[in-house]
């Protein structure tokens, strides 16, 4: 993977005190959460489903994922609303912050430094810190997306 893969601009969440971000071409919008309905048999990363707009999409659970304590949704959480080559998926996330330009010089690409997160596209640094920029075209092992599919066509 190459940095001429990025397109140099990210959506930018929070969980808990760490930022996160998706590259801003997967991310279709962002919403105020709503009532995720269960999915029993999912995948564990899959926190259920919700309805946005008639449309049911599965929520990934990207404190689970990356290992974060998990925690109870509240009024305040938010979702983004994200396309990949397979499917639409949600995320809930504490707070969107921004969408962020970043300079070629700032991004490393993931495998450099960190190899084998295959969901993790790469990393920008900043003045304040660093942001891990994810890629949900990958955030789902391939296993995981068959026992979606398998879900989701008998539910």
């Amino acid at each position: 993977m190459s940095a001429a893969v990025i397109t140099g601009q990210v959506v930018v969440f929070k969980l808990d005190a760490q930022r996160f971000a998706l590259p801003l071409d997967q991310v279709e919008r962002a919403t105020r959460s709503v009532a995720i309905t269960p999915l029993p048999h999912a995948p564990a990363v899959i926190a259920g489903v919700v309805d946005v707009r008639g449309s049911v999409i599965p929520v990934i659970d990207i404190r689970k994922r990356l290992g974060l304590p998990g925690r109870a949704p509240t009024l305040n959480d938010q979702l983004l609303i994200a396309g990949t080559s397979k499917r639409r998926y949600a995320a809930l996330v504490d707070t969107i912050l921004d969408v962020l330009v970043y300079a070629p010089g700032d991004f490393s690409v993931a495998e450099h430094v960190v190899p084998g997160l295959e969901f993790l596209k790469g990393i920008v640094r900043l003045s304040d810190g660093i942001v891990l920029i994810h890629d949900f075209e990958q955030f789902l092992s391939l296993e995981e997306e068959r026992a979606l599919d398998e879900v989701l066509r008998n539910a």
